[in-house]
């Protein structure tokens, strides 16, 4: 059915009907059409909160890598500022200040080796951060072979086949071959040697991700920096990489400090991050990097003139609000260091041991451990052929928790498995209540005859570990 008849249809059902306490106010409320005339704001607000209590449990939500919870503080000023429109520069120079002083804050967090030269800017999320630092990979790759006297027909893009939707969009969208590495047995994301495979005088760059959506592991962003530089050494490429970091980038420099795939490695042109994942804001708001000036064409730039003094912008979306901008600078204040280094141990730490607790249950086995992203992923061990893990997030569904399973892609779709995302305010004790849940449900499972449900079944709620179809980029 169409979204268009399916709407259609959706208009000849019945109207809203009100309940009495809202006798001065029409009986029925359309659906699909506007009222005819204005209504009373307590009676509208309590029509929209009913509906809305049909939703899930956000707290109970463990796809979702998007932040949950914060503090009154910070949603008091998200309030304050939700009028603020974030592309006036001129008329919200303040709001333009803190957005810089988040983008320098993260230079110096990311190790820009100029952090005071590194060109940054918010975005609406870590999916449009992405987006702008493979525009920026394009036009670089553009400029060179132009001065080369190559052509420019043929963009690629290499990168696992574990990447986040937004980067097939871009392929699409930008007109940029993707070229996917498959998974392959127990390697579940990219690796430098077959990174180096698929490039050639037509690659923009690799994408290398801190934080696998599917399983939470960190690709190796410094051993495809070193294939990479052999292989300039060799024949003389030069291809940049680009760093995924939705999660990983707001984890690693707080828990992995020894681990080096920032901008230490003159490789990484370029970064992006989620404020609303692992930065602790509300969404919606992401953050993108470029180690200098050269890693950003200047011709993507547009300048504003604010205060007296330029500034520069460089973004897909034009109206946002200010508000998230301003709590992310909340958070940086309130927590500090030491404090994200906390939350982001806690969450950590959860994970490990719901991890841990979850493979004495017997029929589990993890795929990760939850020791990088607070994330891992757990499949239904080999042998068991009474229930499924679309079975089991069915079954921890019934309680409120949102528990996505899924299977992963080409070469490995015969491996299924359960993610639990772990986020602040996931706690210990929510940890508990989970497996406990986990730990009613296995029994009646156990008892079935045959599994109830399957890959086609699943909801499609896997947030980011959506399969690619290389053959096919784009809408299919």
């Amino acid at each position: 059915m169409s979204v268009k008849h399916f709407h259609e249809q959706q208009d000849e059902g019945r109207d809203l009907e009100l309940n009495p306490l809202f006798s001065r106010e029409p009986v029925h409320v359309p659906r699909y059409v506007l009222p005819d005339g204005e209504m009373e704001p307590d009676t509208v607000y309590q029509i929209v909160h009913d509906e809305l209590m049909l939703d899930g449990n956000a707290r109970q939500n463990l796809a979702t890598f998007v932040s949950t919870w914060a503090e009154p503080q910070a949603l008091r000023l998200m309030a304050e500022c939700a009028q603020k429109n974030m592309i006036d520069k001129d008329e919200y120079p303040q709001t333009a200040e803190l957005e810089t002083r988040c983008v320098h804050m993260l230079a110096r967090l990311w190790h820009a080796e100029r952090p005071h030269r590194a060109i940054g800017c918010s975005t609406t999320g870590s999916s449009e951060a992405a987006m702008l630092g493979g525009l920026a990979l394009k036009r670089r790759w553009q400029r060179r072979r132009r001065a080369e006297g190559g052509s420019t027909d043929r963009p690629n893009l290499v990168m696992g086949i574990n990447v986040q939707v937004c980067w097939e969009k871009f392929a699409d969208y930008f007109e940029v071959e993707p070229r996917y590495v498959p998974m392959e047995g127990d390697r579940y994301h990219l690796s430098p040697e077959k990174a180096v495979e698929l490039c050639d005088e037509n690659t923009i760059g690799v994408v290398a991700v801190l934080g696998s959506t599917f399983d939470g592991s960190y690709e190796p962003v410094a051993g495809i920096a070193a294939a990479l530089d052999d292989l300039q050494a060799r024949t003389g490429l030069d291809v940049p990489i680009h760093v995924d970091g939705a999660s990983g980038a707001m984890i690693a420099p707080f828990l992995d400090q020894d681990l080096v795939w920032d901008f230490r490695l003159p490789r990484v042109a370029s970064i992006n991050t989620s404020g609303h994942k692992y930065g602790l804001v509300m969404p919606g708001v992401g953050w993108a990097l470029w180690r200098d000036e050269e890693a950003l064409p200047e011709d993507l730039v547009f300048h504003v003139n604010y205060l007296g003094g330029d500034m520069p912008t460089f973004a897909l979306n034009f109206s946002r609000p200010g508000a998230q901008v301003v709590a992310q600078y909340y958070t940086f204040l309130r927590l500090g260091f030491d404090g994200y280094r906390r939350v982001q141990q806690t969450c950590r730490d959860v994970a490990t041991r719901l991890a841990a607790e979850i493979t004495k249950l017997g029929p589990f086995e993890l795929i990760t451990d939850g020791t990088r992203l607070p994330v891992f992923a757990f499949r239904v061990r080999d042998g068991i052929d009474n229930f499924t893990v679309f079975d089991v997030s069915a079954a921890l569904r019934e309680r409120g928790w949102l528990v996505p399973a899924y299977t992963f892609p080409e070469h490995r779709t015969d491996l299924a498995v359960l993610r639990v995302v772990v986020r602040n305010g996931f706690s210990h004790d929510l940890a508990d209540l989970l497996l406990e849940d986990l730990r009613r449900a296995l029994p009646r499972l156990s008892r079935q005859g045959e599994a109830q449900h399957h890959a086609d079944d699943a909801d499609g709620f896997a947030h980011g570990a959506e399969t690619k179809n290389p053959r096919r980029p784009g809408r299919h």
